[in-house]
């Protein structure tokens, strides 16, 4: 390393090298774009897992976001480095990001909702261990409440064993807002920078990286707590409102008011805006289930029964949405699915990536399997490897022979006696739906579990089509059945004794 490196006047840290631990899904991207951004800064990239760093260095980067490639492989070799040493990443840098999991705890004290700070603890002791000089570190990862001061502790504690007596470490909060599939475009042109610290200079340290191409007044500042519990809040408060839209998606099903319109009608309140206010399937991705929870149960550790309670009703309700949306499937399917061919267009959690984690896909096909369907998926950026390691995660044995990855949606389609549409890739808008009609057992079914295609148009080519939000084609004829029979019944004919025969036809 250079000896002309520029020091901080005051902390007496290097300013020129970054070093990130954690290779996933956060620290790829911001690390990538902070490269491209500051040209002057050498950003390394370290992680365990030779697999993944392996496949950063190479041709097919190891997750799909739109964008990302082209920035890797523009700056990759020249201030952008990928690396298993994990010692010399830290040794070599005084600003250190940790992007680790922190995933829901899945044993002891906790279990289900508390997050699980292994790996971030780790880190802490990793950054003290092989540390000779003073350290900004970076909480990149979704932590709850409090945990700086832990990783704080765990600094402090290890400075004798780890002969970093002397040396300080300053705890800096930089919480991730972005949507996978939309990354590089949050990164380029973000709403917000959130940081939290307890130290002036240190914060200013990460304000001026960050100045480089985002305007200050965008650039948020704060103590350590606000901005830990921000990250939660945000996305606690985002899948409020998709709960919130799909409760009255439900109603709407009932009443004969479509959710569309509804949207429509109070997204145009700029109070409330148009936003996550579309029916779906629900929400999923590592985020939002994982931090409500981590909410709910830091609620309960203060006493706060009633908060905890409320925020537990948006994960039931989401819940709720896959499993009420499995069963019409199933009911409408003349009430069983056992060796029938469903075809399932989209296991991602979301469109534009091919992360699976807490995708409603996962509940969707695993009750259709249950019943004894022969689930047959097509996903553009999506593997069957990927797609079988996240059942395998929530402990689901899959059946090969029911659980089938197809190479194309025609494929998917052909024989199957219904289509589920599970993630809104925008290439199933474009798709001839005639031909799939064609090829499929009749009558044919199609479930919008995104409410994107066009229904009017489907129900025209002859599908059945169910849609969130609205009633179904199928419903709706019987209620133009049923209207038919209730004039008949009080036309003068009727009132006068006379009989009517109502045929098949006439209800059609």
């Amino acid at each position: 390393m250079s000896d002309d490196a520029p020091v901080h006047p005051k902390l007496g840290i290097r300013l020129n090298r970054i070093c990130c631990i954690g290779a996933g899904y956060v620290g790829g991207p911001t690390m990538a774009t902070i490269a491209l951004k500051c040209p002057e800064i050498t950003v390394t990239i370290v992680d365990m897992n030779e697999a993944r760093i392996n496949a950063w260095n190479s041709d097919n980067l190891p997750i799909y976001e739109p964008g990302l490639d082209e920035i890797v492989k523009s700056c990759r070799g020249k201030n952008l480095f990928f690396s298993t040493d994990v010692q010399k990443g830290i040794e070599d840098a005084d600003i250190i990001f940790a992007s680790v999991n922190t995933p829901t705890k899945t044993q002891g004290v906790g279990k289900g909702r508390a997050a699980d700070l292994r790996f971030i603890e780790s880190v802490g002791r990793t950054i003290a261990q092989h540390s000779s000089r003073s350290k900004i570190v970076i909480e990149k990862s979704t932590v709850p409440i409090k945990t700086a001061e832990a990783i704080a502790r765990v600094l402090t504690a290890n400075e004798v064993s780890s002969g970093t007596v002397g040396k300080r470490f300053w705890i800096l909060s930089n919480p991730e807002f972005l949507a996978e599939g939309t990354a590089m475009k949050d990164l380029d042109k973000p709403d917000r920078v959130l940081i939290g610290g307890q130290v002036d200079d240190a914060i200013q340290v990460l304000v001026d990286i960050y100045a480089h191409w985002v305007p200050r007044e965008q650039i948020l500042t704060t103590n350590l707590w606000s901005s830990e519990l921000s990250k939660l809040v945000a996305n606690a408060m985002l899948a409020q409102r998709v709960s919130s839209i799909n409760s009255i998606a439900r109603l709407c099903e009932r009443t004969g008011a479509n959710v569309k319109e509804v949207s429509r009608a109070i997204g145009a309140d700029s109070r409330i805006g148009p936003k996550f206010l579309n029916a779906s399937i629900g929400f999923g991705g590592s985020c939002f289930q994982k931090d409500i929870l981590n909410l709910v149960y830091i609620c309960e550790q203060f006493g706060l029964d009633e908060v905890a309670a409320y925020w537990q009703q948006v994960v039931d309700m989401n819940d709720n949405q896959k499993i009420s949306f499995t069963h019409r499937i199933i009911q409408s399917l003349f009430n069983t699915v056992t060796k029938k061919k469903i075809a399932v267009f989209g296991f991602a959690f979301k469109k534009d990536t091919g992360d699976v984690r807490e995708t409603p896909a996962l509940t969707v096909c695993d009750m259709l399997m249950a019943d004894g369907a022969i689930v047959h998926v097509y996903d553009p950026k999506v593997t069957y490897a990927d797609a079988v390691q996240e059942f395998k995660y929530h402990d689901i044995e899959v059946n090969p022979e029911q659980f089938i990855f197809s190479s194309s949606a025609q494929e998917a389609a052909n024989g199957a006696h219904a289509i589920v549409v599970l993630t809104e890739w925008d290439e199933f808008k474009t798709y001839p739906y005639e031909n799939f009609y064609r090829a499929m057992m009749k009558p044919a079914f199609l479930f919008d579990g995104r409410n994107m295609l066009d229904h009017d148009g489907l129900e025209r080519l002859g599908f059945e089509v169910h849609a969130l939000g609205k009633p179904s084609s199928s419903a709706a004829s019987a209620d133009e059945g049923q209207a038919y029979i209730t004039r008949a019944c009080s036309s003068p004919t009727m009132r006068g004794g006379g009989r009517i025969a109502l045929s098949a036809d006439s209800l059609a």
